[in-house]
């Protein structure tokens, strides 16, 4: 079985990678919708695929917007996981999902996102997330990886911990697409856990910067560089009026100076814990 959804005409591709970027899990920060609303905003694209929000999507947690003029129903937008094909500045193909997580079938929405990529060529897959974790944003944004193989996820350096956690609808996405013998990693950058609750430009743009690095890709940034400094400046201006914070915050800096940037983690009881929280906070566990 395989989720349903409508294919549209659309130029050739030449090995495309797909950029799976899917709202609601786990995504600390923003970090991830901040880099695939990033790349759909700044790209020109072509539609590829509109999946079936009804077979997917729960519209009682997902609502449509109702449009009214003067008292008038004007009509409905519809929430929906779309799929677009793109060209990065140096014109090299790439293919994003995004959309709402779906809240149904995942196998059968695996499956149909990896036979579509089959069909159109793709390369890789590219998933984008975020966590929140004990770092501070003072320092550069640092990047875990998950991956289908072994020696995929040892091919970049970023983080690689051993960890049970709960699986999104793109670690289902990945898990399929690796065993259909498709390069499949996510990238997961490391959010501050104190800024956690809204946007986070910076981890955004981190994840953007390691797109192009697995990827061999050259993407915009948007405002992006902008949104991160002013960011910074108004959590600078917070923790400097509290002394409990600032010396959280010296404490962080210097546990972050001293933990390697690449390899295996430490230990994945203190991040297990900091993502349990995360979910509660956000009413997903």
């Amino acid at each position: 079985m395989t989720a349903g959804y409508e294919q549209f005409d659309h130029r050739a591709l030449v090995a495309p990678t797909l950029v799976v970027a899917l709202e609601g899990w786990i995504d600390a920060g923003l970090a991830a919708s901040g880099a695939a609303s990033t790349l759909l905003g700044e790209l020109d694209t072509d539609p590829v695929a509109s999946f079936d929000s009804d077979e997917l999507l729960d519209h009682r947690a997902r609502r449509p917007v109702l449009h009214l003029v003067a008292g008038v129903s004007t009509g409905l937008s519809w929430p929906s996981i779309e799929v677009v094909a793109a060209r990065d500045l140096d014109g090299r193909d790439l293919v994003i999902l995004a959309g709402p997580e779906p809240d149904h079938s995942w196998q059968a929405f695996g499956h149909a996102v990896t036979g579509l990529a089959g069909d159109l060529g793709v390369e890789r897959f590219v998933g984008l997330g975020a966590y929140p974790a004990t770092v501070p944003h003072t320092r550069p944004v640092r990047l875990s990886i998950t991956a289908g193989t072994e020696e995929l996820a040892a091919r970049w350096p970023f983080l690689r911990g051993s960890l049970d956690v709960p699986a999104g609808a793109q670690a289902v996405v990945e898990h399929f697409a690796s065993e259909r013998g498709f390069e499949a990693l996510t990238l997961w950058a490391q959010i501050p856990h104190y800024a956690s609750a809204g946007p986070y430009p910076a981890g955004s743009t981190a994840l953007l910067d390691s797109l192009e690095q697995v990827a061999g890709l050259r993407l915009p940034r948007g405002q992006l560089t902008e949104e991160a400094s002013d960011t910074n400046e108004r959590l600078d201006a917070a923790i400097a009026r509290n002394d409990e914070h600032a010396a959280m915050l010296r404490a962080l800096e210097a546990d972050a100076d001293e933990t390697p940037t690449e390899g295996e983690m430490p230990s994945g009881d203190e991040l297990a814990a900091e993502l349990e929280r995360f979910l509660r906070d956000q009413g997903g566990a």
